[in-house]
């Protein structure tokens, strides 16, 4: 077969992901504090993008009279450097003139004396405090576990070899204060034996707070038992089966501590006094607010009104003016390219974020009128829904819906809940009747185990039977599943809890 070249054309269809597309599907998946953030940096990046925040001058747009204070115009201080526009002597713009100089030891009007510095009132912070301490100066400073563990052992510890390895332990610890490391790698480390790193680590389990470099769990709690002078021998036994506390197994721990049944709950309400993460209390995170995306509200028909909150949606426009004036006075051709460049770049994020904020409205209106019930009447009426649902209802890909979707929160009038959160399974009714909601069904498990009577503990196949004479057709093992998803404790844990009375179920 011979072989030659040819010239063939061919036409295909392909999917192109432009950067622009790119960038508008990514818009649709961020939280409201990201999309703020992801906003912020275009505006720092494009000088054409201005965010809109009430009366605002533009770039290149002079002050107005509307908007300067107290009636005075704000003038821009490269126009105070043209010798033509500095103001005269008796006009006396500024807010002192140059007669008000006072030498070290005068005081003028207006001026506190040198008594008034050196008064009862001298320390109340005023704008003549002689120290120049600033607001931000005085806030006080959040302490670490690390910087608090570290002046304390400036304090305790003398021998060098002592305090470095006090420091390699002190930076071994976790968040909760438990010591995470091999003892033998400091050893070799630090050139030190073994034994030293236990008797420094010893000296290091009295510190404040009482707990910390602790091993595991027990060791914990018996350190702060001992600090109490609460660390007896049955206490001591109680602390090595704690997985027989954990289980409740109240019949055996009497066994194995050697005490009445009496005496082990007074142990257990002692033991949970305690505080098992003593290094969480230098925990300092700011907690983050969550803003909803829409809200839903009863409207005035008797159905539902949907609205995006406002605060969450970035404004944002395109200053055409100064494109205008900055096009006209570049020169080369580069130039005119980048202004032009970030023109398109700022038309299309304008753009994707209205497209982003109706695509978000559209999908949570067909999101309240398909849960139409839900919001009526509670959870019971809480409907299966698929993304296929919503996308074939408003046209759109089961993609786009889930993005949406994702991270996003509604605020209703019963409560604030994520949009996925209204996406269910679908449970089969004995009668053939509508499906209900994976979710619904959930609810109405707990409902039944919350009711139970200690002297008749629901296992998981009398939940079955209740739930079918209630034409809710379940297995056994996805009632199983749906109680440990919620952390509901089997049958047999649940009725030695309840015995006990030592807490309460869910």
């Amino acid at each position: 077969m011979a072989l030659g070249q040819r010239q063939e054309m061919r036409q295909s269809q392909s999917l192109v992901m432009t950067p622009q597309l790119q960038q508008a599907i990514k818009l649709l998946q961020l939280t409201n504090i990201e999309l703020s953030e992801f906003v912020e940096q275009e505006i720092e990046r494009n000088p054409l993008l201005e965010r809109v925040e009430g009366e605002r001058t533009e770039r290149g747009e002079k002050p107005t009279d509307e908007g300067s204070a107290a009636g005075t115009d704000n003038v821009d201080t490269a126009a105070l450097s043209n010798a033509a526009e500095i103001p005269k002597d008796n006009e006396q713009p500024l807010d002192m003139s140059y007669g008000d100089v006072y030498t070290d030891n005068a005081a003028g009007e207006g001026y506190p004396s040198e008594a008034e510095l050196c008064g009862p009132y001298a320390n109340a912070g005023s704008a003549f405090d002689p120290s120049g301490d600033l607001l931000e100066q005085t806030i006080g400073e959040e302490i670490s576990l690390t910087d608090h563990l570290l002046a304390q052992l400036n304090m305790d510890f003398v021998d060098p070899v002592d305090r470095l390895i006090s420091v390699n332990l002190i930076h071994m610890l976790d968040d909760a204060g438990y010591l995470v490391g091999d003892i033998e790698g400091i050893a070799d480390q630090v050139g030190a034996t073994v034994e030293q790193v236990e008797l420094v680590l010893t000296r290091l389990q009295e510190f404040d707070p009482v707990g910390v470099f602790a091993r595991d769990l027990g060791e914990c709690l018996a350190l702060q038992l001992r600090e109490k002078d609460r660390f007896d021998p049955a206490m001591a036994a109680l602390i090595d089966n704690l997985d027989l506390l954990a289980s409740h197994n109240h019949a055996a721990l009497v066994t194995r501590c050697g005490v009445e049944a009496d005496d082990i709950t007074d142990m257990v309400q002692e033991l949970r006094r305690l505080n098992p993460k003593p290094g969480l209390a230098f925990i300092n995170e700011i907690a983050q607010t969550l803003v909803p995306d829409v809200y839903v509200r009863p409207g005035s028909n008797g159905g539902w009104t949907v609205e995006l909150n406002s605060e969450t949606l970035p404004k944002v426009l395109v200053n055409q003016k100064y494109f205008t004036e900055v096009n006209t006075q570049a020169c080369s051709r580069k130039d005119k390219a980048y202004i032009t460049e970030q023109l398109h770049s700022a038309n299309w994020l304008v753009k994707s974020l209205e497209q982003r904020a109706q695509t978000i409205l559209k999908v949570s209106a067909e999101l309240v009128r398909q849960q139409d019930a839900f919001f009526a009447h509670g959870i019971q009426h809480l409907r299966p829904l698929t993304l296929r649902d919503i996308a074939q209802e408003i046209e759109m890909h089961e993609s786009t819906v889930s993005r949406v979707t994702t991270n996003k929160y509604m605020a209703t009038p019963r409560g604030t809940y994520q949009l996925k959160y209204f996406f269910t399974s679908a449970i089969t009714s004995t009668t053939g009747g509508d499906a209900l909601s994976a979710e619904s069904v959930r609810h109405r498990i707990r409902d039944l185990i919350d009711k139970e009577p200690v002297e008749a503990v629901l296992s998981d196949d009398k939940i079955v039977d209740m739930l079918r004479s209630e034409n809710i057709d379940i297995a056994r093992r996805t009632v199983a599943k749906y109680r440990e998803a919620m952390r509901i404790p089997s049958s047999v844990m649940r009725r030695r809890i309840k015995k006990s009375g030592s807490i309460a179920v869910g």
